[in-house]
């Protein structure tokens, strides 16, 4: 059964106007947030059925392992590009692999049949994407419109097909990002402002948000969008800032920031999105965006300094110059994840960097990082 649109729906119209010279891209937003109190959903079923695709990715393997421990059932997806070492995809999975409930599916969402994966499914946590924003411009920026765009299309395609032929449709848990706002003009910032990207990945997760809502409007697909705010925590991929800084201090090896140290970041444990979109799966949210950040924003000067506290080590830190697409400061207002998903996030940015830590020095003496 569909919940009605809330009447004190947020939104912003923008428009999109082409001419010989140029192209000028001010994409129809909407933001709709339900006003009732949240209530249980499927997820807080025992036995149910859940596809997660980037199942071995960062953060989709995380969620697949807490959705398994709870008793669920998971379909995963994942086609294990070359952005980094798929060997280290192919560790995330390791306990999801020796699982009775989990299934893999080696596929390619922008290509594949996607019904044999999507059936019986009672929830979509759609997590696959090319990640990165420094590596979408120029050329690299087809992979992206694929990974991120036509195949967010051809899954909720897929699903809506599912409706067309009488059968319930899945809820779509879809995961975006806070690249989509650019450098924000008010911090911290709400899910109705103005959204920015000064990225090619950005714009390519902003697009997929909108295939979110237009899919919910014209088909009924009930779609959360999660607006995570820089994650951090165990298997966090070799590119990313904290592993570097990470891995680095235990090695005794010189770090490099892009920028001075002085941009701050709104860091988001691993444990508290994994947490986030199981409460979006539960809530009675026909169809939203959210925010989902830690609680504190933090200067990158600041997180080497507790890194180093933790670590014990003296880091040698260079600063370059700021690289394209990265934003000076970012900030999440929270307050409607937790009105609308019950959402608060319990984890402080030392706590979490010492769970980071603690799992560098483990894979590190295994030699599998």
């Amino acid at each position: 059964m569909r919940l009605p649109e809330s009447p004190n729906s947020s939104k912003l119209r923008i428009f999109i106007g082409i001419n010989d010279s140029e192209i000028s891209v001010y994409c129809d937003f909407s933001v709709s947030f339900w006003r009732g109190s949240p209530s249980p959903r499927i997820g807080n079923v025992v036995g149910m059925r859940f596809l997660v695709t980037g199942c071995a990715g960062f953060i989709g393997s995380t969620l697949t392992d807490s959705l398994l421990a709870d008793g669920h059932d998971v379909v995963g997806i994942d086609c294990f590009t070359s952005y980094y070492d798929p060997a280290r995809k192919q560790e995330n999975l390791a306990m999801a692999r020796a699982h009775d409930c989990f299934a893999l599916h080696t596929i390619d969402l922008a290509r594949d049949d996607l019904s044999n994966a999507l059936d019986g499914v009672d929830g979509v946590f759609h997590l696959a994407a090319q990640a990165g924003v420094r590596a979408s411009w120029g050329s690299e920026f087809a992979t992206y419109t694929d990974c991120n765009i036509l195949a967010t299309q051809r899954l909720l395609e897929a699903i809506a097909s599912i409706g067309a032929s009488g059968h319930t449709m899945p809820r779509v848990v879809y995961a975006s990002s806070s690249s989509i706002y650019g450098n924000a003009l008010e911090r911290p910032t709400r899910e109705d402002a103005l959204p920015a990207p000064v990225s090619p990945y950005g714009v390519t997760k902003l697009a997929a948000e909108h295939l979110c809502g237009t899919y919910h409007h014209n088909t009924g697909i009930d779609a959360v969008s999660l607006r995570y705010f820089t994650v951090f925590g165990a298997r966090q991929r070799p590119d990313m800032a904290f592993h570097r800084f990470i891995r680095s201090a235990l090695t005794h090896q010189p770090i490099t920031v892009y920028g001075d140290g002085l941009q701050s970041r709104d860091f988001t444990f691993v444990g508290d999105i994994v947490r986030a979109n199981r409460a979006a799966m539960d809530a009675a949210v026909p169809y939203g965006v959210y925010n989902i950040g830690g609680g504190s924003t933090v200067t990158v000067r600041d997180v080497l300094e507790t890194i180093g506290e933790i670590t014990g080590s003296t880091l040698d830190v260079t600063y370059a110059d700021v690289q394209r697409g990265d934003v000076r400061h970012t900030s999440a207002d929270t307050s409607a994840a937790q009105r609308d998903l019950a959402f608060t996030p319990t984890t402080s940015l030392r706590h979490g960097l010492e769970q980071e830590v603690d799992w560098m020095r483990g894979v590190m003496e295994t030699g599998t990082a």
